[in-house]
């Protein structure tokens, strides 16, 4: 039997499928964009999202010459999709999703911070105030576009729109819920009519099936299946936030263990039972659905955006085939191995869409100081690749001051194929990165939720048996401790030109 796994990410949708035994047997990928319509606004239409899906598992399965009646079930993670996907009472899009790196709601939450009891809903939610969540995103719209809210019957999540478009069936996942914030009660794992009222945000307006990622959601119709060569009635589960099964790809189900998800963003997070007492991270159920086990994380805005946006705008080959840009990330890797730690004293802060853990300034900026005649692409595009380092060090020193060290960290996602950029964030942290093997992203961990949903595995801990495996990359003494000294360079930077930073913003 074979298994489908996809996930819906941030610049592209990516699908495996998998043998019972966690062999992948063939993948396709399709790209798209962000629309950018103002500076720190970002959305997306979700029939890009649906086509997407449409289109990998479609051609995974030719590529794989899969037999539809040998597919058991199928699983489809998301990008957190910030306010979700604004549906109407016939269940169409009223206007494109808001999605998690927008930033557009700063106002909203200076005005929340005002009025409301910010520490009843640390204590209810277990997570904070800030334009990242999708309660202050979906206030936003309120506020601001009157009528898309009085058209808005329904906020979905970008997976469970797609699965609606799949199988019919409303549904919404725990750890999407948990990380909308503002609304979901932690310790009851349900919505939350008290904050709902504080909020003034209608419960009536989220699902009311809230599912564990591995429980189905439904089946596939028969249009469904006619469109992505399978067959009908296949199971479909509900799915997670993409993070997670990014982390469940990665071997991860105990708490104490800690991952790095390398993507468009950075999210570095611990799997733990106590509940955070700061409110500078973000917090959702784990995907294994064990009651208490939670997922707590520090997030950049932006990673792997970084070096799309470097390669894309500034990169001296770009090759064109056919209607998709092809960048030459190996090059540009090859060019930063010939720069010094340090980039010559060239230092960048990443905050180009905002940033979130541990500043939380929707108004941070990206600033480059250092710069001089010397310095080539090469520098600039290794600095990239050190910045995140330093803003992952910036997350882990937070994390272990309140929830505990963990001295090995697995590293997944797109980004992890760089082994330098790997390199790289072990020499920064002065952690053992273990970057898994290639394909161990959310995909695969979906694929997994697939098995155990229909009882191919029966234990989150039979993903030992999927044979995961990861390189153990160690940190350069040397090198970490020459980085201390540009680490607090990071760290005084942003507070010494933070106001300047904010100006900027406003003449944007």
């Amino acid at each position: 039997m074979f298994l489908i796994g996809t996930d819906i990410g941030t610049s592209s949708t990516k699908t495996v499928i998998t043998d019972q035994n966690g062999r992948i047997i063939s993948s396709d990928v399709q790209r798209y964009e962000v629309l950018e319509p103002n500076p720190s606004w970002a959305e997306q239409y979700p029939d890009v999202w649906l086509d997407a899906v449409k289109h990998s598992i479609r051609n995974a399965m030719e590529k794989g010459e899969i037999v539809p009646a040998k597919v058991a079930a199928v699983c489809i993670s998301g990008l957190y999709g910030g306010s979700g996907v604004p549906l109407d009472k016939n269940m169409e899009v009223v206007r494109p999703c808001i999605i998690w790196m927008d930033r557009r709601s700063t106002e909203v939450c200076n005005k929340l911070n005002a009025e409301i009891d910010v520490s009843l809903l640390f204590d209810v939610t277990e997570n904070g105030v800030d334009s990242y969540f999708g309660y202050t995103k979906i206030l936003w719209i309120k506020e601001n576009e009157p009528e898309v809210w009085k058209q808005t019957h329904l906020f979905l999540p970008p997976n469970q729109y797609v699965v609606y478009k799949l199988t019919g069936q409303i549904v919404m996942d725990a750890t999407a819920a948990g990380n909308l914030g503002g609304l979901y009660d932690m310790e009851r794992c349900a919505w939350s009519e008290e904050m709902s009222v504080m909020l003034d945000i209608p419960l009536c307006k989220m699902p009311q099936r809230l599912l564990k990622p591995y429980e189905i959601a439904g089946r596939l119709s028969k249009t469904a299946a006619d469109e992505l060569g399978l067959i009908q009635g296949i199971p479909v589960c509900a799915g997670c936030v993409d993070c997670l099964a990014s982390t469940l790809a990665a071997g991860v189900n105990v708490p104490g263990q800690s991952v790095a998800v390398l993507a468009t963003s950075l999210n570095w997070g611990v799997i733990h039972k106590s509940k955070p007492s700061k409110q500078m991270y973000i917090t959702m159920p784990y995907v294994t659905g064990e009651k208490g086990v939670r997922y707590t994380y520090g997030g950049m805005s932006t990673a792997g955006a970084l070096t799309k946006w470097f390669s894309e705008q500034f990169s001296p080959v770009v090759w064109d085939i056919g209607a998709l840009k092809q960048i030459p990330f190996e090059k540009l890797e090859k060019a930063a191995e010939q720069i010094p730690p340090g980039c010559e004293g060239l230092l960048l802060l990443p905050y180009f869409m905002g940033e979130r853990c541990p500043i939380w300034d929707s108004a941070a900026r990206g600033t480059m100081l250092g710069l001089s005649l010397k310095h080539s692409g090469a520098h600039v595009y290794r600095a990239i690749l050190e910045s995140v380092g330093y803003g992952m060090r910036h997350i882990i020193e937070c994390f272990e001051n309140d929830i505990g060290k963990a001295q090995c960290c697995k590293l997944v996602g797109g980004g992890s194929e760089s082994r330098l950029w790997s390199q790289i964030l072990s020499d920064i942290t002065g952690k053992t990165m273990e970057r898994m093997e290639k394909g161990v992203e959310a995909p695969y961990g979906d694929a997994f939720l697939a098995a155990y949903s229909v009882g191919i595995c029966d234990s989150f801990l039979e993903l030992e048996k999927w044979g995961v495996r990861g390189e153990k990359i160690s940190p350069v003494k040397k090198n970490n401790i020459f980085y201390n000294d540009y680490f607090e360079i990071y760290k005084h930077l942003y507070y010494a030109i933070k106001e300047d930073m904010h100006k900027l913003a406003g003449l944007s």
